[in-house]
């Protein structure tokens, strides 16, 4: 019945730009030996997962820097009410997941529910927003790492130090730790996940060994005023200014309880991650089941930790003291500890380098999944024969990615990460009230909750979020936009493998 209904409404909409492709067909392309992905994952591996690319330098800095400027002790809430937003989003994403369990996430979403060319689009923008989130974490964590060889007498010829670093022209490290984990990814998603699970443990330790230490340094009286008086922040103009300034006039404020809502859009970017989680569906070995327990464990886990953090940062120094480059760190040293100090900064290292695999993952399995439709060439959809994995996407977007963080100063690109995400929330959540509605026979493992109530407040969320973002974000993204829909009309659309199906069954 569900095959019959699904091949019914794919005739309906076969023709042009918003033509979909069923579920039941989605499903069943992966079945192909040669384009088949190896199911090793569980629950755990997912939230590991994550966790993993959740939690990085954002725990460390972002706290104090948005406790100082936006929203005082109350960030706490901040990060709430960001968490809010997100489960929003992530309760959309676990419907898909479990229904549509193929590689891809947000881009086999559409296709399944909106269309082509709207399915395109949002992978094209996952293309980048993983691949410039791999190359700016990978240059993160190469300061990190220098900072910590030069405690210990370490140091690096200036010129192998990056193009942040006066004299430098190449960063070396960030280079190659790209190599690395496209090495490690290629030789499978397990080895992956193991890799990950260890590195995650020792992360974690590092963020609870910070909260339970910082406990014993807490002064009540720094949380008074919990949420400090409202103030007018600095006026931007032009780029610079959010987007939402532009068009209605509206300036966001700093501090009182509007405040709180400023500072959750900032600290929202310290949960963007758990996306990635549903591009590894295919390779689940229960997905109906596990999806959701990964997407939804993972923001929960990193929730906790993230409130928990900023209550002790805000407790161990006035907000009004706090350092803005490493406040957790330097919020030790001011009591009298800088051991801890050092350990925050290890913890961060390491930490990064499961965000750069994770993130790294997540774009070759989009880029697999267009490869496998057709709308890339289907050269980089072949599977290796021993390890299971797309290793031609990986070996490719790996060295790519490799060249652009040992060579470019990218800390200004990092707000498109931001918008592509932001973005690929809108259409999932579109796609679940869509879904709904044109295939209301097919099994759902897990439903997301009042549609089209959460579905919408996903949507409206996502759009004011992206709204405080920058008109120079905004323009950024539109040009890459615009790039991809040119791509597509001269390849995609033509190599379709859906359109030349669609082509055949009309003629024959």
């Amino acid at each position: 019945m569900s095959t019959q209904h699904g091949t019914e409404h794919d005739s309906r909409r076969s023709r042009g730009l918003f033509r979909t492709k069923t579920v039941e067909q989605s499903i069943q392309d992966t079945e192909e030996p040669e384009h088949a992905l190896r199911k090793s994952l569980s629950a755990w591996d997912l939230t590991v997962f994550g966790v993993g690319v959740i939690i990085g330098t954002g725990i460390f800095v972002l706290t104090g820097k948005v406790a100082k400027e936006t929203a005082g002790p109350a960030t706490a809430l901040a990060f709430v009410a960001a968490g809010i937003v997100c489960a929003l989003a992530a309760l959309c994403y676990a419907e898909f997941a479990s229904t549509v369990p193929v590689a891809g996430s947000a881009y086999t979403f559409a296709y399944a529910s909106i269309g082509e060319l709207p399915a395109w689009i949002i992978g094209w923008d996952l293309v980048l927003e993983f691949a410039l989130g791999t190359a700016v974490v990978a240059v993160g964590w190469s300061g990190y790492v220098r900072s910590l060889m030069d405690n210990v007498g370490w140091h690096l010829p200036a010129t192998l130090q990056g193009p942040d670093v006066a004299g430098g022209s190449f960063d070396i490290l960030a280079f190659v730790l790209v190599l690395v984990l496209t090495v490690i990814l290629v030789l499978g998603m397990k080895l992956s996940a193991n890799i990950t699970a260890i590195v995650v443990a020792i992360k974690v330790t590092v963020v609870m060994i910070v909260i339970i230490a910082g406990l014993f340094f807490i002064v009540g009286d720094n949380y008074s005023p919990f949420i400090p008086e409202a103030v007018s922040p600095p006026s931007s103009s032009g780029w610079d200014a959010p987007l939402i300034q532009t068009i209605f006039g509206y300036a966001p404020t700093n501090f009182g309880v509007m405040g709180i809502f400023t500072a959750a859009s900032v600290v929202f970017f310290a949960f963007i991650g758990f996306d990635v989680v549903a591009t590894a569906a295919e390779e689940t070995k229960l997905p109906q089941r596990d999806m959701p327990r990964g997407i939804l464990g993972s923001l929960l886990i990193c929730t906790v930790l993230y409130v928990a953090v900023s209550i002790v940062v805000t407790g161990m120094e006035h907000y009004t003291k706090l350092s803005v480059s490493a406040p957790l760190a330097d919020a030790f040293k001011a009591t009298g500890h800088p051991f801890y100090a050092g350990i925050i900064s290890f913890g961060a290292a390491v930490g990064l380098t499961t965000v750069c695999l994770i993130l790294l993952l997540g774009q070759t399995r989009v880029f697999f999944a267009m490869s496998r439709d057709g709308l890339l060439p289907r050269f980089f959809s072949v599977t290796h024969p021993r390890f299971g994995t797309p290793y031609r996407p990986t070996i490719l977007l790996g060295v790519f990615i490799a060249i652009v963080a040992g060579f470019t100063s990218i800390n200004e690109l990092a707000t498109l990460v931001n918008i592509g995400t932001l973005f690929a929330f809108v259409v999932v959540a579109v796609g679940v009230i869509i879904l709904r509605r044109t295939r209301p026979d097919l099994h759902r493992a897990f439903r997301t909750p009042w549609v089209p109530l959460v579905p919408i407040l996903s949507v409206a969320a996502s759009v004011w979020l992206m709204l405080n973002l920058p008109g120079e974000t905004w323009f950024r993204f539109a040009v890459w936009m615009v790039i991809g829909i040119v791509v597509y009309a001269l390849y995609g659309r033509s190599h379709s493998r859906l359109g030349l199906r669609n082509r055949q069954v009309e003629k024959g």
